[in-house]
């Protein structure tokens, strides 16, 4: 039996690491920088959303063995490109936008993280616990990011560094928790050859 190629499912746990890693370092440094200029966020985070996204489409592809962390990102990889593009497309009004389509990003993110949380404790993932936690806490600043007229302009940079190091932290613990790589990992549907019997097809 031809076993499948881990390739995809490396470079998909490997991009999903360094973009978590990106995000994380990208929160820390609007925390610390909170009078960064608006236009350098918007092409930082729409690049990063656009990249992340091809990163998703790849690992729902992949087939990882377990199937928990890459399971909702057909969907979610489609709309964070989407939203990425919007993004860099959206000169106006431009930090308003970054943190509504930021954080109707995270907050699904967050939801979906939920359902994979709930998922990796039918596995037996013991920190699993862990995975929720991290979900409803990044949601929850999802949805702040989104109304994000209650607070100053400084106040709102902080906010969206403090949204993307917890999104890149819930993702870094996530791949790195429920992604199990095997080399000699079997193909979903097993191939059978067909041969002739007295002509006719078995």
């Amino acid at each position: 039996m031809k076993m499948r190629s881990v390739v995809p499912m490396k470079i998909a746990k490997a991009g999903y690491i360094v973009m978590s890693v990106l995000f994380c370092a990208a929160g820390i440094l609007f925390i610390a920088e909170p009078q960064m200029s608006t236009e350098i966020i918007g092409v930082c985070i729409g690049v990063a959303m656009i990249l992340f996204g091809i990163v998703k489409l790849i690992g729902y592809f992949s087939k990882d063995l377990f199937r928990l962390a890459f399971q909702f990102d057909l969907e979610f990889g489609i709309l964070m490109m989407v939203l990425g593009v919007s993004v860099l497309l959206n000169p106006k009004n431009l930090m308003g936008f970054i943190c509504v389509a930021l954080g109707i990003s995270i907050l699904l993110d967050g939801l979906f993280k939920i359902r994979i949380a709930m998922d990796s404790k039918q596995f037996g993932i013991k920190s699993w616990w862990l995975i929720m936690a991290l979900a409803i806490i990044a949601g929850g600043t999802g949805v702040f990011l989104i109304f994000d007229s209650v607070i100053g302009s400084r106040a709102l940079s902080v906010l969206l560094g403090l949204t993307l190091l917890l999104e890149g932290v819930l993702n870094l613990y996530t791949v790195i928790s429920t992604v199990l790589i095997v080399k000699n990992q079997a193909p979903d549907m097993i191939e059978v050859e067909t041969f002739e019997i007295d002509g006719k097809e078995r």
